[in-house]
């Protein structure tokens, strides 16, 4: 593949569907716009099934919303997979809780993203890192991931990392080994800082990595005050900074916003150059420079 066109929903966390079948015709309304504008894949932030809370049962204590999620969620994928089929467009449909398994006769739950294809794939990649709200939350207890994926996707190399993953440079280091040709970065901050952090450092790892970095951040929070919440989500696409593709690394974007504004915008992107990315990737065109060449492993550090 040559050009990517695809679509980032920047989901407003305080939309507030009935239902599943509600939140499902959203869903599939915004793949078919994706699929007439020949797109091919929609990415969804993190934690975009937290607008189901809003139909959840007044009973439903808070240390129960983690296993309500989930199963909630694996009975929401397969209605999921059926649009990807129908629509020939691939889906990430956000992160979605996941039974892992007891501690302490607690459940315990990985933050999962999954990855949704025409040909009926399902793919996944769990958090590896996570936020301290996260391992300290009334809802359940997440534990991290322990592996990263490569995904084979329409010819193309493509790895996804979970909002606060994009933020830790020895896994990329890692992955500057890989010959990815697109990260995908599903994030939800409940901040400006958050936001400047994840989107921060997507657009550096674009640099490292030469290679295209989509990172999509949710707005709000569920059952939220707009006015009052701080959560601030928006959408790009970042380039490495390269004559040949991007003078500032941004290829496109819709900027940060508060739940204060009421929108819950889709970034399309059209025709994202990441054949001409692995060109000077693999030394296939002139490049200016190679950061994602170099190694520091030989260098001996000395306190003077």
């Amino acid at each position: 593949m040559e050009h990517l066109s695809l679509d980032l929903w920047a989901a407003n966390l305080e939309v507030q569907p009935v239902d599943v079948a509600g939140w499902l015709a959203r869903v599939e309304q915004q793949m078919a716009a994706t699929a007439a504008r020949g797109g091919h894949m929609l990415v969804m932030p993190e934690y975009a099934c937290a607008q189901w809370i809003c139909f959840a049962s007044p009973d439903l204590p808070a240390a129960g919303q983690l296993g309500w999620l989930a199963d909630t969620g694996a009975e929401a994928l397969a209605a999921m997979a059926a649009l990807s089929r129908h629509y020939g467009v691939s889906l990430l449909p956000g992160t979605i809780p996941q039974r892992i398994g007891m501690r302490d006769g607690v459940p315990t739950f990985a933050n999962r993203a999954w990855l949704l294809t025409p040909d009926g794939g399902r793919f996944h990649q769990d958090k590896l890192s996570l936020t301290p709200l996260e391992q300290q939350s009334a809802a359940g207890i997440t534990v991290p991931g322990d592996r990263i994926h490569v995904i084979r996707w329409n010819g193309l190399r493509l790895a996804i990392a979970v909002c606060l993953d994009v933020e830790f440079t020895d896994l990329w280091a890692r992955l500057g080994r890989l010959d990815l040709d697109l990260v995908l970065v599903p994030a939800k901050t409940d901040m400006i800082t958050g936001y400047n952090r994840v989107f921060g450092s997507a657009r550096a790892r674009a640099i490292e990595l030469q290679t295209a970095v989509c990172a999509v951040g949710a707005v709000g929070v569920p059952l939220g005050h707009p006015m009052t919440d701080t959560g601030v989500g928006g959408a790009t696409a970042f380039l490495p900074c390269d004559v040949s593709l991007s003078l500032d690394g941004v290829f496109a974007s819709v900027p940060p916003h508060a739940a204060a504004a009421g929108t819950d915008p889709v970034l399309v992107v059209s025709n994202l150059p990441v054949g001409g990315c692995r060109r000077i990737r693999n030394g296939s065109a002139e490049a200016e420079v190679a950061p994602a060449s170099w190694s520091a492993e030989h260098l001996i550090i000395r306190e003077i």
